[in-house]
C-alpha cells in the first residue's frame, strides 16, 4: 500500500511539472505573439506591452533553466554616455528566442546622444514624453523607438539625464539563417538573399535581425531574460587606434550638432553602416576629431 501512495505522489510530481513546463511554453509563445504587434496596435492597446514586460517566467524546480554567465550588469552601464558608447564597441549582443536558440552579433558601430544639451537627442532640452520615458531610466535601459512608422531602433540609456547610446550596427555571430529569415520577411517577395555583413549593418536592420521588438522597450540590459550583453571571449577589446570618431548620421538639420562626432565605430570592420575616410584617417594617425569627449 505505501509502495502505491508513492507512485501516485510521483505521477502527480511529474504531471505538476509537465503543467508548470507547459504553462511557461504558452507564456513565452505569447510573448512573442505580443512583441510582433505592429506600433499602430501597440499604441491602440497601451497595455499590452506594460503586461508583456511585467510578465516574469514561472520556474519550477524540477528544470534547469541556463542563465547567461558572462552577461555584463549594472557596473558596466553606469558610465557616461560617450564612453558608454565606445565600450560597446566589441561586445557581444545576445538575443534568446522563445524556443530557446540565441541570436548573437558583436556591436561595431554606436552613437552617443548627450540628453538635455544635445539638439540632436529625443531628450533636447530634458524634455520628457510617453516615447523618451526609457533614456531618463537607470544606465542600462533599453529604449525602443520606432522610426517612418514601421522600423524600429534600439538604444540603451546611460550615466546623464536623458543620455542614451543608439546601437547601429552588429557583426552576425550566431543564427544567420534565422537572421536572414526575419530580415526577409521586412523585404520584397523575390528580392536576392543577403550578405552576412548585411544582416545588422544599420539600425532598424540590427532589431529586424535580432527581432528585437517595440515591447522591449524600458527593459533591463542589466537583468532581461530575453536579450543581454556579453564580453567577447575570442578577441581582445579594441585599441583607441581601432576606434574611428564621425558625425552621427541622419540628423544633418540639427546644425552644429549634426557636426559632433559622436558616432564610434571599428575602423575598417565590414559590417559599418557608414564609412567616414577622414575620421579613419584622423583615428589611425592619432588626432581625433575635436569634441570628441565634450
Amino acid at each position: 500500500m505505501a509502495g502505491r501512495k508513492r507512485k501516485v505522489q510521483d505521477l502527480a510530481v511529474a504531471a505538476a511539472a509537465t503543467h508548470t513546463e507547459s504553462g511557461l511554453l504558452l507564456r513565452r509563445n505569447q510573448t512573442e505573439l505580443n512583441c510582433r504587434a505592429s506600433p499602430a496596435k501597440l499604441k491602440s492597446q497601451p497595455g499590452l506591452c506594460e503586461s508583456v514586460q511585467s510578465l516574469e517566467p514561472e520556474r519550477s524546480h524540477y528544470f534547469n533553466y541556463n542563465e547567461p554567465q558572462r552577461r555584463l550588469g549594472q557596473d558596466f552601464f553606469s558610465q557616461p554616455c560617450i564612453s558608454l558608447a565606445k565600450a560597446f564597441l566589441g561586445k557581444v549582443l545576445v538575443r534568446r528566442r522563445a524556443d530557446g536558440s540565441e541570436l548573437r552579433g558583436r556591436i561595431v558601430e554606436t552613437e552617443a546622444y548627450l540628453g538635455g544639451e544635445d539638439k540632436a537627442s529625443h531628450s533636447a532640452g530634458g524634455k520628457r514624453t510617453e516615447r523618451n520615458t526609457a533614456m531618463f531610466m537607470k544606465p542600462g535601459t533599453i529604449y525602443v523607438y520606432p522610426i517612418y512608422g514601421i522600423y524600429l531602433c534600439m538604444n540603451v540609456s546611460s550615466e546623464g539625464e536623458g543620455a542614451a547610446v543608439l546601437l547601429r550596427s552588429l557583426e552576425p555571430l550566431l543564427g544567420q539563417p534565422a537572421m536572414r529569415e526575419l530580415r526577409a520577411a521586412r523585404r520584397k517577395e523575390g528580392a536576392r538573399q543577403l550578405k552576412d555583413k548585411e544582416l545588422c549593418n544599420g539600425p532598424s536592420k540590427l532589431c529586424q535581425a535580432l527581432n528585437i521588438p517595440r515591447c522591449f522597450d524600458r527593459r533591463d540590459l542589466a537583468s532581461d531574460p530575453e536579450v543581454w550583453l556579453e564580453d567577447d571571449q575570442n578577441t581582445s577589446p579594441p585599441k583607441p587606434q581601432d576606434i574611428a570618431s564621425a558625425p552621427r548620421v541622419g540628423i544633418e538639420s540639427h546644425g552644429e550638432w549634426a557636426k559632433k562626432p559622436w558616432r564610434f565605430y571599428l575602423r575598417g570592420h565590414p559590417c559599418v553602416s557608414v564609412v567616414n575616410k577622414e575620421a579613419e584617417r584622423l583615428s589611425l594617425s592619432g588626432n581625433e576629431t575635436d569634441n570628441v569627449d565634450a
